[in-house]
């Protein structure tokens, strides 16, 4: 992620002829066949065979697809893009356009004094490395409109649009009451006002979370998990009266779909509605809550699904076991720091609260008790290296032991050093293709920028063409390109974008139908003080192209025209 040899560069201007290739539009029709695409000036201006080259750079497309680059709506760039230009690793796996902000868990308004706890929360919310937090993220800015301006400044290589986050805003205006209790009228006016200042400032909505998952610092939840109904229509509403915004939620039981409907309604504005992941010990959750979302559609309020293509595979160790922390009985691990955590494991007490919340009907959690879906990846103490490649379930029966018991003894005789991998959720591709093919579902869900150290799923635009289109055929190349880029631009408002036709912007994705998807993640350390994460390269990728300029091609990313990307502050309404 070092980025100090690239500059700015205006390759944009000049004239681009991409020749003769296989034009997916992103409308969902079928794709042109031996098509040029002329693009200037950062926009497409032409479409069609055998176009005038004269004074054109000409690239040879040589049969290859072209399709308008990815969009992908559901990241968590808000810290990497202070350091980051790049957006690494999607700009080289087809994304041109990253919605920043979900959930609600951004970095602005955010006061120096509480900048510290602001990472705090991102380390155990959404799985960041805190040394690289504060060895990274560029703080000039204090404000909604001071961070959009920071990153415009800064520039970009990819399109960025923003989300005003619920859980800063209410930390900016509640202090540690945030965590404690609903806000009162003042503190809702006041969030209110930060809320329409982000919006005359061009963010693309208002993001939050109800869902017990979403913990932060010392085990206590998100700020945005204290809102009542009155600030989230306040808050809403704010939306409604730009006539403009997509409201997003990462809900939880309480906030359902049929709260949702009548929040959308109430606000008039559309709803993104995350995370629908399918549960093999809830297998029908997710399609009762996809058929709520398309009647509530049916009786014109506009919601939307966001479905993940990618299975929700996790590692972890148990000094952060994030698959664990939606489970209330976990609550006292989060609360201690790593010298106390063994005595915690190892209470009877815990383990019996742990193992009766297992037993209770799945809800939104992410871990269900499948414990053959939990593997040792790698011991800490080589005398421990024959459970390496085995499952917790396995290794619990051969030592006649229940899995809890086995999984949390082992871990703390290895050092609480153990790295475990589970398969959470969306392993049942049958149940997953239904879910990518639902009219009222938006595939997304990458998470890219968070969790840095258990997964990466920012290919999920390749993986859903490669894997779910051409491999298992679930749904036709035009449509997965849809998917990804049309209809994402349609929901979120995003205006010339997402599609290859004149006078739309040129952000654009060459690829091989034939080889298309993404590599196996591997980890790396290139985080601000050498910290790892995961990562992983583009399969059967030749080109990108946002606003006009090359930033990659069939070996990944340019060395040059890394800032061609724009902060996006109009949307339609």
């Amino acid at each position: 992620m070092n980025t100090s040899n690239y500059a700015r560069t205006d390759n944009h201007k000049m004239k681009t002829i991409i020749r003769n290739a296989l034009v997916y539009d992103g409308s969902g029709n079928q794709p042109q066949g031996s098509s040029d695409v002329a693009v200037e000036n950062g926009v497409i201006i032409q479409i069609g065979k055998g176009l005038d080259p004269a004074g054109a750079k000409v690239i040879s497309a040589d049969g290859l697809a072209l399709m308008s680059g990815i969009i992908d709506t559901h990241t968590h760039y808000d810290a990497q893009v202070t350091w980051d230009p790049l957006l690494d690793p999607s700009s080289s796996l087809g994304v041109t356009t990253a919605v920043i902000g979900n959930c609600g868990f951004t970095i602005a308004p955010c006061r120096e004094a509480d900048r510290e706890l602001i990472m705090r929360n991102l380390t155990q919310v959404e799985g960041m490395s805190l040394d690289a937090l504060r060895a990274g993220i560029d703080w000039s800015f204090e404000s909604v409109p001071e961070y959009l301006d920071m990153i415009e400044r800064r520039g970009l290589a990819l399109n960025v649009a923003a989300f005003i986050g619920h859980s800063s805003l209410r930390t900016y205006v509640m202090g540690n009451a945030a965590t404690e209790r609903a806000a009162n009228d003042d503190e809702i006016a006041a969030m209110e006002a930060i809320v329409d200042a982000g919006m005359r400032a061009g963010a693309i909505g208002f993001a939050t979370s109800t869902a017990p998952q979403h913990n932060g610092h010392g085990g206590l939840p998100m700020p945005s998990r204290l809102a009542d109904d009155r600030e989230l229509e306040t808050l809403g509403g704010v939306l409604g009266k730009h006539g403009r915004g997509i409201f997003m939620l990462t809900k939880g039981a309480r906030t359902d779909v049929p709260y949702l409907e009548n929040l959308a309604k109430k606000i008039g504005r559309p709803i993104m509605i995350a995370a629908l992941l399918h549960n093999s010990t809830n297998p029908s959750g997710t399609f009762d809550e996809l058929a709520a979302i398309t009647a509530a559609r049916g009786r014109g309020q506009e919601l939307w699904g966001q479905v993940s293509c990618c299975p929700l595979t996790m590692d972890f160790t148990i000094r952060s076991a994030y698959p664990f922390e939606s489970l209330n009985a976990w609550s006292p691990a989060m609360k201690v720091e790593p010298e106390f955590l063994p005595a915690i494991l190892s209470d009877t007490a815990f383990r019996d609260a742990v193992r009766a919340e297992l037993e209770e009907p799945a809800g939104v959690r992410l871990f269900n008790g499948e414990w053959h879906k939990l593997v040792v990846v790698e011991v800490g103490d080589a005398t421990h290296a024959h459970a390496e490649g085995k499952t917790v379930a396995q290794l619990a029966g051969d030592a006649n032991v229940e899995p809890l018991d086995w999984m949390l003894d082992f871990a703390i005789a290895d050092g609480m050093n153990t790295i475990f991998t589970a398969v959470l959720l969306n392993s049942d591709e049958d149940a997953v293709g239904r879910m990518i093919r639902d009219p009222s579902a938006s595939v997304a869900l990458s998470d890219a920028g968070a969790h840095l150290t258990f997964f990466c799923d920012a290919g999920f635009g390749l993986h859903l063409m490669g894997h779910w289109s051409r491999d298992l055929g679930a749904l036709p190349l035009e449509m997965a390109v849809h998917e990804l880029s049309g209809k994402p631009a349609e929901i979120f408002r995003i205006p010339d974008r997402g599609r290859i036709a004149p006078g739309y912007h040129a952000d654009l994705l060459l690829f091989d139908p034939a080889t298309v998807g993404r590599g196996p993640n591997r980890r790396v350390f290139d985080l601000p003080g050498n910290g790892p994460r995961l990562t992983c390269s583009a399969v059967g990728v030749h080109g990108v192209w946002v606003n006009g300029t090359q930033i990659a091609n069939e070996n990944g990313l340019l060395p040059t025209s890394i800032r061609s990307g724009r902060l996006l502050r109009e949307f339609g309404s």
